[in-house]
């Protein structure tokens, strides 16, 4: 890579650090700058996993205190979400790179309708939680049914963020929202520590299985970009108009699409 490009490799990852933190889609700014910069889709998807863990480590610290109260629901999501992060890495290391090539425009796509609808998902929510008289509680008993669903959820969120990382937190917050009457900034808290294990694990299994894959310059980049932006979405990224952040996603989200396309 020239200068210019590691350049624009550290930005993306400052940039998705931040929204990863505040939004959970950053995956869509870091995917197109790596394949720009000539990386082949899987490694830049690989690569881009392994240098967003950082990030997605001090994001889940910006929010520790939302995370109060909340020990025992993670303690009983995170092996779930971990079992997904392996499932979705397998998947990715395993199945031909043609499939992958093929799938992540699709996953792309469904990741850019998420963002773009994401308000109306978290207005829904909002009625969802005023009918039924929630305001932020301290703990959340959870039925066996409930607790069952936000395990399967946990499960195919992880799935999904240990193939492909894009979107994932709007994902998790879209399933849990539906079955925890949390606000939702204690939502994206749980997000957040969720997004780490996943990617944390997904990324170990790539450096074991895959290390000839990974293009360790351009997961360093994103790695040192990630870890202030990570920071800065956690507590000056929550003041950020929403609409520029996701804006700015769904247009970067075309233009991977455009890019996977054309390949």
């Amino acid at each position: 890579m020239t200068g210019w490009e590691m350049l624009a490799v550290a930005a993306a990852g400052l940039a998705a650090g931040s929204i990863n933190a505040v939004v959970g889609s950053g995956t869509l700014v870091t995917f197109p700058v790596l394949l720009a910069v000539g990386l082949p889709p899987v490694t830049a998807s690989i690569s881009n996993s392994l240098g967003l863990v950082p990030g997605n480590l001090t994001s889940a610290i910006g929010y520790r205190r939302e995370l109060r109260g909340q020990r025992r629901l993670l303690v009983r999501l995170f092996p779930a979400s971990v079992l997904g992060a392996l499932t979705g890495a397998f998947l990715l290391l395993h199945l031909p790179a043609a499939a992958f090539e093929t799938i992540v425009p699709v996953l792309v796509g469904l990741a850019v309708v998420l963002v773009a609808t994401q308000p109306m998902l978290q207005r829904a929510l909002a009625r969802r939680r005023a009918r039924d008289g929630v305001t932020e509680p301290d703990q959340v008993r959870l039925g066996p049914g409930r607790l069952s669903a936000l395990l399967a959820g946990a499960y195919a969120t992880g799935t999904y963020g240990g193939y492909f990382a894009a979107s994932q937190g709007v994902l998790q917050i879209g399933i849990f929202g539906l079955l925890l009457p949390e606000s939702l900034q204690r939502l994206n808290a749980i997000k957040n520590v969720l997004t780490f294990a996943v990617n944390a694990v997904a990324a170990l299994a790539y450096v074991v299985v895959a290390g000839d894959r990974l293009h360790w310059t351009a997961a360093a980049l994103v790695a040192a970009g990630s870890v202030v932006g990570g920071y800065l979405g956690s507590t000056v990224g929550r003041r950020l108009p929403p609409v520029v952040l996701r804006t700015a996603i769904v247009l970067l989200g075309l233009v991977a699409i455009g890019v996977l396309l054309s390949r």
